[in-house]
């Protein structure tokens, strides 16, 4: 027997037959439950076709956020004579730039196989495809099959780009999507991106440092549509200063060709206009990474290969789950991860159910930009009475020496309880600071809780304590109106 403490709770798990438990996919979902699992006294097993870390660790988060980083460097070099410093970016080697990239990959990588072989996590490279409720076919990579039968299984297989039905995109070779995105030999001349949504800006955001002249196209009336409308006009103006142009209400009607370029034909509230561009980036979301699986014959539910799951990741199948991108819900890492996390343990005797309350949404723009909680859109759709506490980050020092106080933090609450409802950032860092507004939804902390918390100075993150005052019209920093 196991013992275990949740909740205040102690439970007891029959181990003295070891449970098998078999993940299908090693991304940031995957490699999480298949390390939980064993920490929890299972045999695990781990299928991943292509490289463990998934798309995240791969062609995602991590090697975006390598190129953006490099772009930063360059943004810092480019206003480094406000503040007397006498240095001159003599352009950029693009290879190094890569080259950097793909260690930064290759160690984390290197890292997620370290981890697994610590906790005895056998993996196995191939592809799996379910031939029941419990069995599956793994075609390897060595050219073999394999058939595997689990006690628990758990779908990790993640999502892949979507390519949307425009004429003139599968096929064209100046078409791009995310991943190719990644590993362009140069930075093109000029980029073509369609899609405003987070993959959209933070590309657009990277090539546009290196020189690209860069055009976003998006069909929705605003970009960004799950974060603050507010902080996101202010995002996109600053976007517009540094020369990218962004047009809204606007839909792809086809892409040509024009030479070795791509033209793209857009309609822009019922005008039509033609673009020319080296590369076109089609950004427009993604899409669940489940063909190959044959839920069918195992019998679970999905929609449209969209798994569908209960509030303990649990499928229509007993004891087999699912988590991630192949729900076609939150594609977010760090939601895999604490999906992975939660399916392991509830695979192996625990009964806790999936709450994304506390789930941050972060965009690698710069400056960066985050939210956690309900937006001002969320609340009027909801009915919600709220109250909005703003502080611009002119009036914060430590951002006023980081980027010259671009951005603000707004903090939207309940106006009968003072309840935390939601907190966005736009400003240095913001992707970081988020985690404070995380923990205080998931505390369910009142502003006079965010006022009592004595945050350090110099920072940026006093802002937020700031962006509470502003909201009682108690601010020190700012007239309160």
């Amino acid at each position: 027997m196991t013992l275990f403490e949740q909740n205040g709770v102690t439970r007891f798990i029959d181990m003295d037959k070891k449970i098998s438990l078999i993940v299908i996919g090693g991304g940031p979902g995957g490699y999480v439950a298949a390390i939980r699992g064993a920490q929890l006294g299972a045999d695990v097993t781990l299928i991943e076709k292509n490289r463990l870390g998934g798309t995240c660790l791969n062609v995602g988060c991590i090697p975006t956020k390598a190129l953006l980083h490099a772009a930063e460097i360059m943004e810092e070099m480019n206003h480094a004579a406000e503040y007397g410093i006498k240095v001159k970016a003599e352009g950029y080697d693009w290879k190094q730039v890569l080259a950097k990239k793909r260690a930064v990959v290759n160690q984390l990588v290197g890292g997620v196989t370290g981890l697994l072989k610590a906790n005895k996590v056998k993996v196995i490279e191939g592809e799996a495809a379910f031939t029941g409720t419990k069995t599956l076919s793994i075609n390897k990579k060595d050219g073999k099959t394999e058939t595997l039968t689990g006690d628990k299984i758990i779908i990790a297989t993640g999502s892949v780009p979507a390519i949307p039905p425009i004429p003139g995109v599968q096929g064209n070779p100046a078409c791009i999507d995310s991943t190719s995105a990644l590993s362009l030999e140069n930075p093109p001349e000029s980029l073509l991106v369609i899609g405003g949504g987070v993959i959209g800006m933070e590309l657009a955001t990277a090539y546009n440092a290196f020189g690209t002249k860069v055009t976003i196209v998006e069909a929705l009336p605003k970009l960004l549509p799950m974060m603050d409308g507010e902080l996101t006009a202010t995002l996109r103006g600053l976007m517009e200063k540094k020369g990218i142009e962004i047009l809204t209400e606007a839909k792809v009607l086809s892409v040509g060709k024009s030479g070795d370029k791509a033209e793209v034909q857009v309609d822009l509230k019922g005008v039509k206009k033609s673009f020319v561009a080296e590369k076109v980036l089609v950004a427009v979301g993604r899409k669940t990474d489940t063909a190959a699986l044959q839920l069918d014959k195992a019998g679970i539910r999905h929609d449209r290969g969209k798994i569908q799951v209960n509030e303990f990741m649990e499928t229509s199948v007993k004891d087999v789950y699912a988590i991630g991108d192949c729900l076609g819900q939150i594609m977010l890492a760090h939601i895999a991860s604490v999906q992975g996390e939660l399916a392991a343990e509830n695979a192996l005797g625990h009964k806790m159910g999936f709450d994304s309350k506390t789930n941050p949404s972060c965009v690698y723009t710069m400056p960066e930009f985050a939210g956690v909680g309900l937006t001002e859109e969320g609340a009027k759709e909801k009915g919600i009475d709220y109250g909005v506490g703003n502080f611009p980050l002119f009036a914060n020092g430590k951002a006023l020496i980081a980027n010259g106080g671009v951005g603000a933090i707004k903090i939207l609450y309940g106006k009968k309880f003072n309840e935390i409802l939601g907190i966005h950032i736009l400003g240095p860092r913001a992707t970081e600071m988020i985690g404070e507004g995380a923990l205080a939804l998931g505390l369910e902390a009142t502003l006079e809780e965010v006022i009592q918390t004595i945050h350090a100075h110099p920072t940026v993150t006093e802002a937020v304590r700031e962006a509470a005052l502003a909201a009682e019209k108690r601010a020190i920093h700012i007239p309160n109106k």
